[in-house]
């Protein structure tokens, strides 16, 4: 399988750690984000959304959109589930990286295009340009730094953020924080909580994929 990358950015981070988890090994190819290769005809027959990661089958099928992916990679390989084996423990797992997208990487993205000077154009990912609206950053910033603390406040009853067992929606967490960073977002000191799990997670060899 081939998973079109782009090392630096969090989206594909988000696959690389899931299949790492998974034991999976992707060939990858890089995307240069930077120069904009994402919007060129070639990439464009990719993938017409302009974004990565998409991960390219060995039949040619190709599938897009972070999901989609690592449901795909988790049924191919079911151990270990890192979307729960119980159809409690799937829709938990569902609903908290519903939580982590929503509020915390939807509102980062908004925080780092809008002012980030190489998106001028380009606010929103993919083939259509938006302008950039500093108002919506410091909406983000603010979202996330309350999303912060909702997490903290979640992580005082449980391991993990979707409960008693790692899954994507530790993978979401770990990426958003180290997004967050990219702004200078950082965990509260006094959320001791994620802070404990923060550590935890990035103490894993997948962390580092």
């Amino acid at each position: 399988m081939k998973l079109y990358d782009c090392s630096t950015a969090p989206s594909p981070r988000r696959v690389r750690i899931f299949a790492a988890e998974k034991g999976l090994e992707l060939d990858l190819v890089q995307v240069d984000l930077a120069n904009g290769e994402q919007y060129g005809e070639h990439f464009r027959v990719i993938n017409p959304d302009c974004v990565v990661p998409v991960l390219e089958l060995d039949d040619g099928t190709r599938i897009s959109e972070v999901l989609a992916i690592c449901y795909y990679l988790d049924e191919i390989k079911p151990e270990p589930s890192l979307f729960g084996t119980t159809p409690l423990e799937r829709a938990e797992t569902l609903m908290w990286n519903a939580k982590v997208e929503q509020q915390g990487l939807m509102s980062m993205m908004d925080a780092f295009r809008n002012v980030a000077k190489g998106l001028k154009g380009h606010a929103l990912p993919g083939p259509d340009e938006f302008e950039q609206i500093p108002a919506l950053a410091e909406r983000g910033r603010r979202r996330v730094e309350i999303f912060f603390r909702r997490l903290d406040d979640r992580l005082s009853t449980t391991d993990f953020i979707a409960g008693g067992r790692y899954s994507i929606a530790d993978i979401s967490g770990l990426v958003l924080i180290d997004f967050a960073k990219w702004v200078k977002i950082p965990i509260p000191n006094d959320a001791g909580n994620l802070q404990r799990w923060y550590k935890a997670i990035t103490a894993r060899p997948s962390a580092k994929a």
